[in-house]
């Protein structure tokens, strides 16, 4: 969902785009060009990227499977790291703070994060650590709200550090297609924080 809308945006905005993805489908846009990669080869991987200006890493597991997106996000770090280009995570919510309560972690919180979804969220925060823990690489970690789903591009958001955000109607949410508006902007005109989120913005 979020890939998708990734590629969409910066082909909007002139940019040419490689999707990668293990089984990449085919794309009727002339500046998307797929191609098939495995995120957890690292030869592939930096092959994939080099002449790149940046990268973009939407891998999500359901059900969680930490030691595979820990793994592809090292991977993806290292090979960015040794090509000098700049690498925008999109992680999950659980790894921001909670509103009001800055040490409690989203992931570990019952009124955005339901049991179900609870290792998600976790498998979320180990892949934050993973970024923090690599020295190497130049990386911001993009946290979404607690709701992110399908919908209508306004290119309106407002954007925050390490906490979960609410707007004004105390709804944590965005569309996939604002949430793409928010990537393209960080990597256009890159901010000074390595975590931010962001939240949908009504006129």
């Amino acid at each position: 969902m979020v890939g998708a809308r990734v590629a969409g945006e910066a082909s909007a905005r002139g940019h040419r785009v490689l999707a990668l993805s293990r089984k990449p489908p085919a794309s009727d846009d002339p500046e998307v060009t797929p191609v098939a990669v495995d995120a957890t080869d690292p030869y592939a991987v930096q092959e994939a990227l080099t002449g790149s200006d940046a990268v973009v890493l939407t891998v999500r597991t359901l059900p969680a499977d930490p030691e595979f997106l820990v793994g592809a996000t090292r991977t993806v770090l290292d090979a960015a790291a040794r090509l000098g280009i700049r690498v925008l995570v999109i992680g999950g919510a659980g790894a921001l703070r909670s509103p009001g309560d800055r040490e409690l972690p989203v992931a570990q919180n019952p009124a955005y994060v339901p049991d179900e979804y609870r290792a998600v969220a976790l498998a979320g925060v180990a892949q934050l650590h993973a970024c923090q823990a690599h020295t190497g690489a130049d990386w911001v970690y993009l946290s979404p709200p607690a709701v992110l789903e399908a919908g209508e591009r306004t290119g309106r958001y407002r954007r925050g550090t390490d906490t979960l955000l609410l707007g004004a109607d105390g709804e944590s949410r965005i569309s996939a297609e604002d949430l793409a508006v928010a990537v393209l902007d960080e990597l256009e005109r890159p901010g000074p924080d390595r975590h931010i989120t962001v939240v949908r913005q009504r006129p």
